[in-house]
């Protein structure tokens, strides 16, 4: 299937349209026409090769809504014309005892990515959702609930589960008291899916600049992260915290706000963290975790809550060509919350 996208062709350039060509039906695939995708800040890392592992040209983008155009002839679950949904990854060993309990996330041969990754049939790289279409296998494709808007639906297949999944694992609900470090992309969704789940929700922000935005998104109240009586009044106050800042920074502030038993848990940042104490995890029982995405299960249990409960991210339309454009204002952190592509832009932008 040939078909076309935007495409980093190197970590010092801009986007720019690319040709490439899709890989033709297996028995158990599903092909795509992309509607909509979401512009995550890994997208922005990958273009820029700040991991180390880009392998050009790339075509980003990993939260995708689009419309069935094609189906194997193996396939069961879906039909020409049904909406439908791929995240971060596209394939996954399968039968690894963590597939086989649906956490293909952790599979013990690797998942394979929507992007940068390797297709497990023929080696080619893999290509992402800035791009008309996607062909995908039918366990990875997950069906867009009846009502949820399919414009703003994208970021859940990303940054939705990436804080879905440490809320549904470590039990957030009510009684439990939740905290949330960051307000961008990921920290919004963890507010809203948080607040959704019962749980009683704090933002943690360095000043109280973002207050009338939390509360604005549910959440029950801001603290302070600068203010050291505040942070000291707030000692044992958090079953869980969920840290969603993509850069380097230091967990000391947070540890203490923890509660006997309680978790910190990382999702934005991936890298060296500052050197540590261990008196709060000691004399605390506190852990600090880090957690991906979510399973394919797990995945489709958070679309569905979703579209049950109206809880969507704020996003920002923007149209194929404004892709570099947004990757500057998403390095400034000048989004309130999310880019979404709408990709019908591409045929004008190619």
């Amino acid at each position: 299937m040939q078909t076309h996208g935007y495409a980093a062709y190197s970590k010092d350039t801009p986007l720019a349209p690319y040709r490439f060509e899709r890989r033709a039906l297996r028995p158990n695939d599903v092909a795509m026409e992309i509607l909509y995708c979401g512009v995550c800040h890994s997208d922005l890392h990958t273009a820029r090769n700040d991991w180390g592992k880009s392998q050009y040209p790339i075509v980003p983008g990993h939260e995708i809504v689009g419309r069935v155009t094609r189906v194997g002839a193996g396939v069961t679950r879906y039909k020409v014309g049904d909406h439908v949904a791929v995240g971060c990854m596209v394939d996954s060993c399968m039968e690894c005892d963590l597939c086989q309990r649906g956490e293909e996330q952790l599979c013990r041969k690797g998942c394979t990515g929507t992007y940068g990754g390797r297709d497990r049939i023929t080696q080619e790289p893999t290509q992402g959702g800035y791009s008309k279409h996607l062909v995908v296998r039918e366990e990875f494709c997950l069906r867009v609930p009846e009502g949820l808007d399919l414009a703003r639906a994208a970021p859940l297949l990303c940054a939705g589960i990436t804080t879905w999944s440490p809320l549904r694992t470590w039990q957030a609900g009510p009684g439990s008291r939740v905290a949330v470090i960051g307000l961008g992309g990921l920290g919004h969704m963890a507010v809203k899916l948080a607040v959704g789940l019962g749980a009683d929700v704090t933002v943690l922000s360095r000043s109280k600049d973002k207050e009338a935005d939390a509360l604005a998104l549910g959440a029950h109240r801001l603290l302070v992260s600068a203010d050291a009586e505040a942070m000291r009044a707030a000692s044992s106050s958090f079953d869980l915290i969920i840290d969603t800042v993509p850069v380097r920074h230091s967990l000391k502030p947070y540890l203490p706000l923890l509660e006997i038993d309680g978790t910190l848990v990382l999702v934005g940042q991936i890298g060296p963290l500052d050197e540590l104490s261990t008196v709060p995890l000691l004399f605390g029982r506190r852990r600090i975790a880090g957690s991906p995405i979510g399973g394919i299960r797990e995945t489709q249990e958070m679309l569905d809550f979703c579209a049950e409960r109206n809880i969507l991210p704020d996003c920002e339309m923007i149209r194929m060509e404004q892709i570099n454009e947004a990757f500057e204002r998403m390095e400034k952190a000048d989004v309130r919350y999310r880019f979404v592509i709408d990709m019908a832009s591409l045929a004008d932008s190619d």
